[in-house]
């Protein structure tokens, strides 16, 4: 169909709708820890941040476990469908209004999130070969995917919930919550009905086929979230050091099983833990779109068009927006290019240097655009952060999915793409560290978010350039993949 694998389309949708559900509740969840646990009060901000950031890396750094589980014990298809009933129960959990409730349904969506996202990507290279050349221009359309659903949530559930069951003082955050745990409902069942055109693919390996091997996954779930729930309520400084302990053993495994196969395995898995390093950077800087870019959207933005406000949560849709319009052009550039064609590593350091660029025009707005007499800066300038962002995400990310199916091991392709969602988590927890710094103790301010902006920038161009740097480096280590 168009060119691609029929089942390709089917994993785009159901992609689509769980993505309607991760993202729907992204603009509200700082948002609602302020407003329901700190009485609304702004030092309640970096708490908040902090929560956020260390939910999300909790939710990438279980990837791991669920692609160890889908490689070794039950198979992609039967991890998809797990995933997808723990997430949705978790999802309602956070509805109801009380915080060890509240944070019992984010460790939930954690573990059921640790199932699921990983497989998916991973059954998208699987309808490859590896050298097909519709592998990348797959991978990016699997993204628009992705992005289709992350546009609409933030859009649909800020209706519902400050425009139909609440009002914009009042948001009824809950039919945020319950709206997402729907659409986590219709992936499940677009999965469900379509896995048949998989044909096989991502089965179970043989003997596991019985449903005991399931049944011991379930067992190991409803351990991992108290276990989630303690991580959550460690914090995130401690956090930390506990997901950059994991990714060294991660690390560790990788190496021993390149090792293994060969002097260009192991090669291959040291250029691909290289990237890893800086995809860190690069989440750390650009996941502020849910935490302090939303305290400033709120506080600092100068939202209003005459008698309309541009609601806070429709910014998250801006990212989406980019990314669907700019996806085909980059697609087609890469292939136009052909020879000229960045490497992987140029097109990471590209993805450092554009999310800088974002950072740069903060930096200058908050310096030099303030205005005296609201104190806010103009709309304009958060609205092009996000589609600068956007442009380097599109260097970055779905290419990042493409290099892992090439560079990993071939008995650990799953674990190895847990890795790539680890280093992200990694780069998600520091991005609350971060906004926490940005709001300080008493909440965001010009000041407070200048300094932290600033510092954003020359991180994120110094990476970006080094990157460049040490890019025929890495290619030499990657044998020849492209």
């Amino acid at each position: 169909m168009m060119g691609h694998p029929r089942p390709l389309w089917m994993l785009f949708m159901t992609e689509f709708w769980e993505r309607f559900a991760f993202y729907g509740i992204r603009w509200a969840l700082v948002l609602y820890i302020v407003a329901q646990f700190h009485g609304g009060d702004a030092s309640g901000q970096a708490s908040a941040s902090h929560t956020y950031g260390a939910y999300l890396a909790l939710v990438y750094a279980g990837a791991i476990f669920g692609g160890y589980a889908a490689d070794r014990i039950i198979g992609y298809q039967r991890s998809i469908l797990t995933g997808a009933v723990i997430m949705a129960a978790g999802l309602f959990m956070i509805a109801l209004p009380n915080q060890q409730v509240f944070n019992f349904g984010l460790a939930t969506i954690i573990v059921g999130n640790g199932l699921f996202k990983p497989n998916i990507s991973t059954m998208v290279g699987k309808l490859y070969g590896l050298k097909d050349e519709r592998r990348d221009s797959g991978f990016t359309i699997f993204y628009m995917g992705i992005n289709m659903g992350a546009m609409i949530s933030p859009i649909i559930t800020q209706v519902l919930a400050q425009k139909i069951f609440g009002t914009d003082a009042m948001p009824a955050y809950k039919v945020v919550f319950i709206a997402a745990g729907v659409g986590m409902l219709i992936s499940l069942l677009w999965f469900w009905f379509g896995r048949a055109k998989l044909q096989g693919i991502g089965a179970p390996l043989p003997g596991n086929e019985s449903m005991g091997a399931v049944v011991k996954v379930l067992v190991a779930c409803a351990v991992a979230i108290p276990l989630m729930y303690l991580l959550l309520a460690m914090g995130a400084k401690t956090l930390q050091v506990i997901l950059t302990l994991m990714f060294i053993g991660l690390g560790v495994m990788l190496l021993v099983e390149g090792i293994r196969e060969g002097a260009v395995a192991r090669d291959k898995v040291v250029a691909m833990l290289i990237i890893f390093a800086f995809n860190v950077l690069f989440w750390c800087f650009f996941e502020q779109a849910g935490s302090s870019f939303t305290f400033l959207a709120d506080e600092i933005v100068d939202r209003g068009f005459g008698s309309w406000t541009f609601p806070t949560a429709w910014f998250q849709s801006v990212n989406s927006v980019a990314i669907i319009t700019l996806a085909p052009i980059l697609a087609w550039l890469w292939v136009k290019l052909g020879r000229a064609n960045p490497s992987i590593p140029r097109k990471f350091g590209l993805g450092l240097i554009f999310n800088g660029l974002a950072f740069l025009l903060l930096m200058i707005a908050l310096a030099s655009m303030v205005d005296p007499a609201t104190n806010k800066i103009p709309f304009w300038t958060l609205f092009m952060v996000y589609v600068i962002q956007s442009v380097g995400e599109l260097c970055l990310s779905p290419i990042g999915l493409s290099m892992v199916t090439k560079l990993a091991p071939v008995r650990l392709v799953g674990f190895a793409m847990g890795g790539w969602f680890l280093s992200t988590g990694i780069g998600n927890n520091l991005s609350g560290l971060f906004a926490g710094m940005v709001s300080g103790e008493e909440g965001m301010t010009v000041q407070s978010a200048q300094a932290g902006y600033t510092m954003g920038f020359w991180i994120l161009i110094g990476a970006g350039v080094l990157l460049f740097l040490i890019a025929p480096l890495i290619q030499k280590l990657m044998h020849g993949v492209k």
